[in-house]
C-alpha cells in the first residue's frame, strides 16, 4: 500500500504549519498553505527530493496563503483552493500584511482552480476528499484521506481549541456547525494536523475540547 508521509515547515511570524504531504516511495506530493518564508519551504522540498504536483490552500488568511504566488512561480505548478468564498480575503493579503506591519513580505493570491465540497485532491495513489467548512473563514476547506484516516483541518479545529472567528468573515456559529456536521463525523480514530501547533485525533477533541462541550 502506498505510504503517505507528512513534513511540517513552520512559517511566518504566526508559526503557521506549512505542510508537505507526499508519497514516501514516488516522492510525488503537494504543498498545503505556503504562507511565507518560501526559501525554507523550497529547502525542505529539495531536501526530501519531492516532486510537487500542486499548491493547495485551505483558506485565504495571510499566514496560509501569503507565499503561494511566490512558490507557484518557483515550482511552476497551479494553486488549487480554497472555496471561492475566500476570494475577497485572497485579494487583500497585501493589505492584511500592512495591518501587521509586514509590508512587502506577502502577495495577494489568485488560485487557478477553486475547491468545492465533494471535490478531491490527488497525488500518487492518495486521494483527499474536500469538505467546505466555513466559520474561521468563509471559504475554508479541509482535506480528508479516508484510507489513511487522516485529515488536514487548517484553522477549523485545534488541539483543545478552535479557529478564531474575530477576523473578517469569521462566524462562530458557522464554525461550530462545520466542526459538528463535517469534522466530527469523519470518525474518532481519524488523526489530524492543523494550521498551528500540535495535531490531535477527532476522538480526543470530542472528549476534551472545551469549545465542543
Amino acid at each position: 500500500m502506498a505510504k503517505l508521509a507528512i513534513a511540517i515547515v513552520p512559517v511566518t511570524p504566526f508559526q503557521q504549519n506549512c505542510t508537505l504531504m507526499y508519497d514516501e516511495e514516488t516522492k510525488e506530493g503537494i504543498v498545503v498553505d505556503p504562507g511565507g518564508d518560501i526559501d525554507r519551504v523550497e529547502d525542505a522540498i529539495n531536501e526530501l527530493g519531492l516532486k510537487i504536483k500542486q499548491i493547495v490552500l485551505t483558506h485565504g488568511h495571510i499566514d496560509h496563503a501569503g507565499g503561494a504566488e511566490e512558490l507557484k512561480s518557483k515550482l511552476k505548478v497551479k494553486i488549487i483552493g480554497p472555496h471561492k468564498d475566500d476570494k475577497p480575503l485572497l485579494e487583500k493579503i497585501e493589505k492584511q500584511g500592512e495591518m501587521f506591519g509586514l509590508e512587502g513580505a506577502f502577495r495577494n493570491a489568485y488560485p487557478d482552480e477553486w475547491l468545492e465540497e465533494g471535490d478531491t485532491v490527488e497525488f500518487g495513489e492518495h486521494v483527499f476528499e474536500i469538505y467546505h467548512c466555513p466559520g474561521h473563514a468563509p471559504g475554508h476547506v479541509i482535506l480528508f484521506n479516508r484510507e489513511a484516516k487522516f485529515a488536514h483541518v487548517g484553522d477549523v479545529l485545534f488541539q483543545n481549541s478552535i479557529g478564531r472567528t474575530d477576523l473578517p468573515g469569521g462566524d462562530h456559529d458557522a464554525l461550530i456547525n462545520s466542526i459538528k456536521t463535517k469534522v466530527l463525523p469523519l470518525g474518532d480514530d481519524v488523526s489530524f494536523i492543523c494550521g498551528h501547533g500540535e495535531g490531535s485525533t477527532i476522538g480526543q477533541e470530542r472528549l476534551n475540547n472545551p469549545f465542543l462541550k
